[in-house]
């Protein structure tokens, strides 16, 4: 029986012990389950309130909150990176001891110190850090980290990540040293890390669009604002327009003087504001004021008949010119007694706020004036104001005058019944005068229906005349298909130089002198219109053949090129014009004189003083130089420029001792562009700082490869767009651009077209001072083809020239040796290295050698060369 007691009790153990470890391993997946249940219901609602919030503060406030319901994350902090500047920023950080990174370091560079520390460290790597005060000094003294903030005990950073790119950083720490981060705090965080960077990423677009959408409103506003300046400056036209005609009517209906004066108030009413008006006539001996017309807010007495005096209405019509005043422009003129000194008693102004006095002209001199006046201060009066009634004066006047000839006609007729037979002579003399009033009205509206559609200053058809014509020919060739015409679009050179140094005086008369010459070289039947400015049009009507446009073409480029005489002054222009020829079904009158205005262009291109005829194939080719100009643009953005070095060679010992830095471009069509076709694309698109900008963060970028690859011993040499020295917000531009790399700024070399510094030797002289402080060297490149003084050399803060690889190709002579011995004599004298840049053959660097020239570059010392690319690396 004992035996059989002792052979079951080992199965007794090991089942209970087998019990024991179920048991443990269900306590264990119990614990497990109900963790996964709080990370899903942490997670889920993270997605309610990624759902619910409307900006990213709010989200990382919430995904802070339920975090801390996780593991211990009273320090919390999230980092974010531009991709496409590369800078770091901390838009949510939560610490019970550390303020914000901003305020601890205000006068560093906040993305540069989270580049430094734990944080950058997790961006550079794209690995999660769970590192304590050891692995922290561990770090530090492997020079991977800069110890940044207070001292923690756990300090835990996982990358959140966008189509396989490090986007975002979610940190956590801990300075109580209860608290402890394991595996399951690292996969906890990573996981949640997955499921929130969706969210970030919708709310990060969210908020771009809504950015967008607040740009855009702006834009439409802007515009809307525009649209109605435009519709009030048309209602002004025309109201303007109502009015003259409104004025020629009551000059012809006969009204009696107070119903006539009242109806002109009226007029005046519409146009500018006008409660206080007054209108004074001079009598026929010029001795007296009568005032016809006279109403105030103030004073109802209507004013008599008075004896001329120094009142304000005196002064005017004394200086014969319109004039606007103010309450201190009156009090001015009383202090100078030039108005009220011998009448002080007429002075009534004390309450007035502004006064307009414009002089009406009635038969040709000065007879009476046209004057509003305000009393309040929120009615003010502009120049533009007295513009428009100094033009509205003109044809007050005239129907003032055409008034008092009737009344002078009617009291003629009164007069005539009594004496009929005396009074013949008087009768015909006043029928002379009304057909001379006639002719005047008939006149005045010809004048108005030819100024309508003429030019003012030439008397040419103007713009709209001359394309209502234009139509017309296209109608008559396409019903009439074999007759042609020709339009030539003619652009006088040089005419901006007479405009800044003789006066837009002298310019007038050249325009007339020029539309003259112009009228001489075309046909009766042709059609010659100035379009504005310098811009003349010829439409050649029913021509044989092209030859017939040459020739006028050929007779207005002689006659525009004869001299023109300004008093003492002799002054030369010239003609460039573009011709376009009918006979396009799809003609219209824009296209034909956009064709011939691409002509024009390709004229003045051409040298001036010459004429292009249109050929549709050119304007394909100005279609393609804007289609590259685009690509060149989006290339520019997308980052498809490759960086590449030409070796800088001592001419003695043949070693490398710098690198200059190029821009390349490999084109899908075109094929390998090199930095000079950038430079011209870029000024053509005003892209010159984008591309130089560029040129810099690429080679900050290739940096630590070229070090790598080369050592730290050779400078840098980049060359730059004076554009840099002309704004002084792009010159800080510049300056925190080269603040911001890690390239070594006492090792590069920066460098400005002599060109530039010819034209803008001030702008140069500013700029050098304050790049000079950064610690950088400065320099003139393509020396010798601006040929800028030496002593312009002396003002400015240079170390270096380089010379134009233009001059190395045509040094055949012995002058051109002597010249280059000379720039290098100079530069020596200045303590200036010299570069010498285009060294084709073993002969041109003996030549410089023995000159003294120590440095130069070229395909005979060494070819250019490109980095092989790495992660993340735009560099060839």
């Amino acid at each position: 029986m004992f035996r059989d007691e002792d052979e079951t009790t080992p199965p007794r153990a090991r089942e209970v012990e087998r019990l024991k470890k179920r048991l443990y391993r269900l306590k264990y997946l119990a614990h497990k389950y109900k963790r996964a249940e709080v990370v899903q219901n942490a997670l889920l609602e993270l997605s309610h309130i990624a759902t619910q919030v409307s900006s990213l503060e709010e989200f990382y406030l919430g995904v802070h909150h339920h975090l801390k319901q996780l593991i211990s994350a009273d320090n919390f902090f999230i980092a974010t990176l531009d991709v496409n500047s590369g800078a770091i920023s901390v838009p949510f950080f939560a610490d019970e001891k550390d303020a914000h990174p901003s305020q601890l370091y205000p006068e560093q560079s906040l993305s540069t110190l989270l580049q430094q520390g734990l944080t950058g460290y997790v961006f550079r790597t794209g690995q999660t850090l769970l590192c304590d005060e050891s692995k922290v000094d561990e770090l530090v003294n492997a020079e991977e980290i800069v110890n940044l903030g207070s001292p923690c005990h756990l300090w835990l950073g996982v990358p959140i990540k966008h189509e396989d790119i490090v986007t975002a950083v979610l940190v956590v720490q801990t300075y109580d040293t209860n608290v402890s981060y394991g595996d399951i705090e690292v996969e906890l965080m990573t996981f949640i890390c997955h499921h929130i960077t969706g969210v970030m990423e919708r709310l990060k677009h969210q908020e771009q669009l809504e950015q967008a959408i607040q740009q855009r409103t702006k834009e439409l506003s802007q515009a809307y604002d525009k649209l109605k300046q435009e519709v009030y400056e048309r209602r002004r036209a025309e109201r303007l327009q109502k009015s003259l005609f409104e004025i020629a009517e009551l000059a012809s209906s006969g009204s009696d003087n107070p119903v006539f004066y009242t109806q002109l108030h009226n007029v005046i009413r519409h146009l500018i504001p006008a409660n206080n008006c007054y209108i004074a006539l001079l009598n026929e001996e010029s001795t007296h004021l009568t005032f016809p017309f006279y109403v105030s807010q103030i004073e109802n007495q209507h004013p008599g008949a008075r004896p001329l005096q120094d009142g304000l209405t005196e002064y005017m019509l004394k200086h014969k010119r319109p004039l606007l005043l103010d309450q201190n422009d009156i009090n001015n003129l009383i202090a100078a007694k030039e108005i009220y000194a011998k009448a002080p008693t007429l002075n009534h102004t004390q309450t007035m706020h502004q006064w307009i006095g414009i002089p009406l002209f009635i038969h040709d001199e000065v007879r009476g004036a046209l004057t509003i006046y305000s009393f309040s201060m929120t009615q003010n009066y502009q120049t533009k104001d007295l513009e428009l009634l100094t033009f509205v004066s003109q044809h007050i006047g005239a129907a003032i005058e055409k008034k008092l000839a009737a009344e002078s006609l009617r009291r003629s007729y009164e007069e005539l019944e009594e004496k009929v037979a005396a009074r013949t002579t008087a009768l015909a003399e006043l029928n002379k005068d009304l057909e001379k009033e006639i002719r005047q009205r008939r006149n005045m509206e010809a004048k108005l229906v030819h100024d309508a559609k003429h030019d003012a200053l030439t008397g040419l058809p103007n713009r709209a005349m001359f394309m209502e014509r234009l139509n017309h020919a296209i109608k008559h060739v396409r019903r009439h298909s074999l007759e042609q015409f020709a339009l030539l679009f003619i652009d006088l050179d040089r005419f901006k130089l007479i405009n800044d140094t003789m006066g837009h005086l002298e310019g007038d008369r050249f325009l007339i002198e020029t539309a003259t010459r112009l009228r001489s070289c075309i046909r009766s039947n042709d059609t010659l219109a100035r379009l504005g400015g310098d811009e003349f049009v010829i439409l050649l009507d029913t021509i044989n053949d092209m030859n017939d446009a040459r020739d006028v073409a050929e007779r207005v480029i002689r006659k525009i090129s004869q001299s023109y005489h300004f008093g003492t002054i002799e002054f030369h222009s010239g003609a460039s014009i573009g011709i376009t020829i009918s006979g396009n079904k799809l003609d219209t009158s824009e296209s034909m004189l956009r064709n011939a205005d691409t002509a024009m262009y390709q004229a003045k291109a051409n040298g001036k003083g010459c004429y292009v005829i249109f050929d549709d194939s050119a304007s394909q080719q100005k279609m393609q130089d804007i289609a590259f100009e685009n690509d060149f643009r989006q290339a520019l953005q997308a980052d498809e420029l490759q960086l590449n070095f030409l070796p800088i060679v001592d001419l003695q010992t043949r070693q490398t001792r710098s690198l200059e830095c190029r821009l390349s471009w490999e084109h899908p069509q075109w094929g390998s562009i090199p930095q000079e076709v950038l430079n011209k694309l870029a000024e053509q698109a005003n892209l010159q700082v984008e591309l130089d900008k560029y040129a810099i963060r690429l080679l900050d970028k290739c940096y630590h490869q070229l070090l790598i690859s080369h050592g730290d011993n050779l400078d840098l040499h980049l060359m730059l767009s004076s554009q840099h020295l002309k704004h002084k917000h792009v010159l800080r531009g510049l300056k925190t651009t080269l603040k911001q790399t890690q390239l070594p700024l006492s090792q590069l070399w920066l460098f400005f077209n002599e060109k530039a510094l010819v034209q803008e030797t001030e702008n140069h002289i500013s700029g050098f001072e304050l790049l000079n402080k950064l610690g950088v060297n400065l320099g003139i490149s393509h020396y010798g083809s601006g040929h800028s003084p030496l002593n312009s050399l002396l003002f400015l803060p240079l170390k270096g020239l380089k010379l134009d690889a233009n001059i190395t190709k045509q040094l055949q002579d012995e002058q051109h040796i002597k010249l280059m011995s000379a720039y290098q004599k100079a530069a020596s004298t200045l303590e200036l290295q010299t570069f010498v840049d285009g060294l084709q053959s073993p002969e041109q660097i003996n030549i410089f050698h023995a000159l003294g020239y120590r440095f130069g570059q070229g395909c005979a010392l060494a070819s250019p060369f490109a980095l092989v690319e790495t992660q993340q690396l735009v560099c060839a």
